[in-house]
């Protein structure tokens, strides 16, 4: 049987961060995912883009991450919240020298990049198999894998996403629900540059949001996120590129001139989950496994690399005493620490796309009033972008740049 300290299964963004953070710390992992390399690599695996905030990439920065997405980011300067086409908008838009509120990344350079770092890193065994069944007792975690290997380690970490099996045979319940709603996702050149600013245009059948990203051969590039009835999905998703592009130029308004198609197009399901608890006997969700969010304000990513920066503490604090790192206690810590952070944010989230998503003249007031309210109220702004920036609640000492 081959033994590591932990056991992650699920090779995710958030999954693979959280075994090089452990590695930085001398940690070993097993980390068990089936997918393959060059299939999820691959150019037309994954069009999403993510925003980074500025606490997440300093983690990046202190485990070695960051140094090979040089390069690669368009960093966020400013974010602008619309009401539809109003022109009263909503900008949060830092001090230059508080830096940029995040940066917007590819995953597929993300990805990439994670693959590398955990190939190369010598505390790190990755398993291209599956679970087939799963132990866990007083004396550890042991596993029988698909392709008739067995590992074992002090503790089991779910990191498989939404449909987490790891989580549903622990018998974790969820409060989960979906929102009829659809992401199309894909990236838009344009002709005017979009100076760094993130836009989000909320539209009763959804957040409209344009992303930021770094030029491509042919000028400039943003990522768009469009969030439809489902209903509507199929139509918008079978549009010709002339009709799709002048739906999307309708709805920003001209903002950033004639758009070109920067990349193919494809759309998943919008929905809510949140476990009751995230770790059970030698177990702890992170990412998805444990939470899933709209993506309205775009840190669904960020919460999950939150997880893997508390857990890294928790279990590297205990390393250092010399406790079993399956401990219920070191558990019941990481379980405290992300519990209260984790629901507010969602919470935040689902209120928010609730709030916007009504139609009618009434919420329309509202919403208006609301946005002119944090408009001239600056400590509301700032409690946002720090939101935004991921620095708020008992930070994790990654997230503030240091190993632990």
């Amino acid at each position: 049987m081959d033994r590591s300290d932990i056991l992650i299964l699920g090779g995710g963004l958030v999954g693979l961060t959280l075994a090089i953070a452990l590695d930085r710390h001398g940690i070993s992992t097993i980390v068990v995912d089936p997918a393959d390399p060059a299939t999820v690599l691959g150019q037309g695996f994954d069009g999403r883009a993510s925003a980074i905030s500025s606490a997440s990439y300093r983690m990046f920065e202190a485990i070695g991450v960051a140094d090979r997405l040089t390069g690669h980011g368009c960093p966020i300067g400013a974010i602008r919240v619309t009401d539809g086409l109003q022109p009263k908008g909503l900008m949060f838009e830092p001090d230059a020298d508080d830096g940029a509120l995040g940066i917007m990344f590819e995953n597929r350079r993300l990805r990439t990049v994670l693959h590398e770092l955990s190939a190369e890193a010598p505390n790190i065994t990755i398993r291209r198999t599956t679970a087939k069944h799963v132990v866990r007792d007083e004396a550890g975690v042991r596993v029988t894998l698909a392709d008739g290997g067995e590992v074992g380690a002090a503790l089991l970490v779910g990191a498989e996403g939404r449909r987490s099996p790891t989580r549903d045979a622990a018998g974790i319940r969820t409060a989960a629900w979906k929102y009829d709603h659809v992401a199309i996702i894909t990236s838009l050149g344009h002709e005017k540059p979009h100076g760094g600013i993130a836009h989000e245009i909320f539209y009763p059948a959804g957040p409209f949001a344009i992303l930021p990203l770094i030029d491509d051969a042919e000028g400039h590039r943003s990522a768009l996120v469009w969030t439809v009835k489902a209903a509507d999905a199929p139509a918008i998703l079978g549009l010709p590129d002339r009709a799709f592009l002048a739906e999307a130029e309708a709805r920003m308004g001209g903002l950033l001139g004639a758009l070109r198609m920067a990349s193919g197009r494809s759309s998943y399901p919008l929905g809510f989950h949140h476990a009751a608890r995230i770790t059970d006997r030698r177990l702890a969700l992170v990412g998805d496994a444990a939470h899933g969010i709209h993506p309205i304000a775009g840190q669904g990513l960020n919460l999950g690399l939150r997880d893997a920066a508390a857990l890294t503490e928790v279990l590297a604090d205990g390393a250092r005493l010399g406790l079993d790192l399956g401990d219920a206690q070191l558990l019941a810590r990481y379980d405290r620490w992300r519990a209260v952070d984790s629901f507010l944010v969602a919470a935040v989230t689902d209120s928010l796309t609730h709030l916007f998503g009504m139609p009618g003249r009434l919420p329309a007031a509202v919403r208006r009033f609301g946005l002119g309210v944090v408009r001239r109220a600056p400590p509301l702004k700032a409690a946002f972008m720090a939101e935004a920036r991921g620095e708020s609640g008992a930070m994790p000492r990654l997230l503030r740049g240091e190993l632990v």
